[in-house]
């Protein structure tokens, strides 16, 4: 695998290196000491992936991550000093197609690099996501949990969204519009790691002007409530209509699944809902969003113009998954006036645009 660095530290990039050479098979591409001559690099050469520092002069991570998604797209790994101190940053780098972050790695006074193993675990989930480590054999993607008996009867609608690669900036346009108040669910799916997750809440939630909750284990789906998906393992849905976290299957690249958190829904979930699945690299929650359509659900992808990466919306739309594939601004606006004429049966609510 192919590894551009980019930092304007030559003792950061030289630990980079190191770091990424210890692994068989890995290999530097190239080394840009900012953003602005990152751009210049991937564009000539379009490495596996790309170690993106946020703090550069001239041109910082952020705007480069930015610029490489919309001319040479490629897999792109936050690595900078601090990433819980400079969370905002993070998430708005993520919101432009990163898809992960990690501390820079540095070396200790005994000569050894620490966090160097956290570092070579984040590019190899990137490696097999892009195709470029050895494939695992996928488990059956419900897991095999112990079937609960039903609580409660759920007469409340549910809104399911996956979402990947550039998620958080389409979930952040996309909840504000969501109905409010005391009807609708809404369970959010996004490939993110454990650690971002609480941040990741209260930064959707300040855009959405409503608290977005991280899903805890034995959660039950309350009407007017957002959920997140908060660990690294797999939220699944069960017969209780409650909210649980699965290791299994342990084999899935992506953590947590929308698949297999579709496909929970589609099993236990009594009432066809809305479900979309946004921008993202792979074909995660393709499968899961059939799985919903043939059952009743309304269902979204989004279009490849204002996908940061059509992966897995794409991957629906090859399904014949999705009723409707929209751009990024009718998303909000089609799931409301689906709700509307679905579930509140309001005369005037305008015809669904194809």
């Amino acid at each position: 695998m192919r590894v551009g660095i980019v930092n304007d530290s030559v003792m950061a990039c030289e630990v980079l290196r190191r770091v990424v050479t210890s692994v068989p098979g890995q290999e530097v591409a190239w080394v840009a000491k900012d953003g602005e001559e990152a751009v210049a690099k991937a564009k000539a050469d379009v490495p596996d992936v790309v170690l993106m520092d946020l703090f550069m002069p001239r041109m910082d991570g952020v705007e480069a991550t930015r610029l490489i998604m919309a001319q040479s797209p490629c897999a792109i790994l936050v690595v900078t000093a601090t990433v819980s101190g400079h969370i905002q940053k993070v998430y708005q780098a993520m919101g432009y197609g990163a898809l992960d972050a990690v501390d820079t790695p540095v070396i200790g006074p005994s000569g050894q690099i620490a966090e160097a193993a956290a570092l070579l675990r984040k590019i190899d989930v990137v490696g097999r996501l892009v195709g470029k480590a050895p494939a695992r054999a996928d488990a059956a993607l419900i897991p095999a949990m112990p079937v609960r008996p039903i609580a409660a009867p759920a007469d409340h609608p549910l809104i399911v969204l996956g979402s990947s690669t550039g998620g958080p900036f389409a979930l952040a346009e996309i909840l504000p519009l969501l109905p409010a108040g005391p009807d609708a669910s809404v369970v959010i799916i996004q490939h993110v790691d454990a650690a971002f997750a609480p941040g990741l809440a209260q930064w959707l939630g300040d855009f959405a002007k409503r608290k977005v909750e991280l899903a805890a284990d034995g959660d039950l789906v309350a009407p007017g409530k957002v959920y997140l998906s908060a660990t690294g393992d797999h939220l699944v849905m069960q017969a209780d209509r409650r909210l649980y976290y699965s290791i299994e299957p342990r084999q899935l690249n992506y953590r947590p699944s929308v698949d297999v958190f579709f496909r929970s829904v589609a099993k236990f979930w009594p009432r066809p809902g809305i479900a979309a699945l946004l921008t993202g690299m792979g074909r995660d929650g393709a499968e899961g969003l059939l799985e919903l359509r043939r059952l009743g659900w309304r269902t979204i992808a989004q279009d490849e113009e204002t996908s940061v990466v059509w992966g897995m919306p794409r991957a629906a739309v090859e399904l014949d998954a999705a009723e409707f594939v929209l751009p990024l601004p009718r998303i909000g606006p089609v799931i409301a006036n689906l709700f509307h004429v679905q579930f509140a049966g309001r005369a005037q609510a305008r015809p669904v645009p194809r």
